[in-house]
């Protein structure tokens, strides 16, 4: 009983450390998280004990606005979390591999499968959807990186759908921010063992980048990727 406890007292205390960690991060992009946090919060729970008092009930209403603001407080702490993530991480190397690690269950990412000299990169997302080619770059480079990349899907996988997107905020382009809903949108046409399969053959083919070592995504130390909504 005792190691259980201590196991999830040091589970807790981990929690709240990357809580705190990831407050002072977000706090580096964004000075009004605090203010706002206390406005959501407390606001919230003044409101449920108003009605409280209205009502004859300022006990029950004063606990369930303590919930309801926690709840909030930490739903508007998830989301500007997010954006702050996002604001940090854009037009850094290797963002939008970072963001593609992140996107879920079922999908495998190989980044760099293609390069130039310009280091506009085109990175390898394979899943239900088929395979997805996410380029990040200037947009007139990274076209004939992708095309090349297309060409060379079509010939190992012409069976499977290859999708291309361009990371950027230009016309035509999907934000960094918008990345992984992008790659959800997209239609499932395989199935799980099409998927492997798929998978099977690319390895088999082998990248570009593949014996050359990579610096891993712009992350943040200590900072973890929050999941889209």
């Amino acid at each position: 009983m005792a190691r259980k406890e201590t196991a999830a007292d040091a589970a807790n205390a981990g929690r709240l450390k990357q809580i705190a960690l990831t407050y002072k991060m977000t706090r580096k992009a964004d000075k009004k998280i605090g203010l706002v946090l206390g406005t959501v919060g407390i606001g919230t729970f003044a409101v449920f004990l108003a009605i409280g008092f209205l009502i004859d009930h300022p006990v029950y209403l004063g606990i369930f606005g303590l919930l309801v603001a926690v709840l909030a407080t930490a739903i508007v702490f998830g989301r500007r979390a997010e954006r702050a993530a996002f604001g940090q991480m854009e037009g850094q190397p290797g963002a939008a591999a970072a963001v593609l690690d992140n996107v879920g269950r079922g999908w495998t990412t190989t980044p760099a499968v293609a390069m130039n000299r310009s280091q506009d990169v085109v990175h390898r997302a394979v899943g239900k959807a088929g395979i997805v080619l996410v380029a990040e770059g200037n947009p007139n480079r990274v076209k004939g990186l992708l095309a090349a990349e297309k060409k060379k899907m079509n010939r190992i996988v012409a069976d499977v759908p290859v999708h291309d997107v361009i990371v950027g905020n230009g016309e035509g382009m999907v934000e960094l921010k918008k990345l992984r809903t992008t790659m959800l949108k997209f239609p499932r046409v395989l199935t799980g063992p099409q998927v492997t399969a798929t998978n099977d053959r690319l390895r088999a083919m082998g990248d570009l980048m593949s014996n050359m070592p990579l610096p891993k995504g712009p992350m943040p130390k200590g900072m973890r990727m929050p999941k889209g909504r």
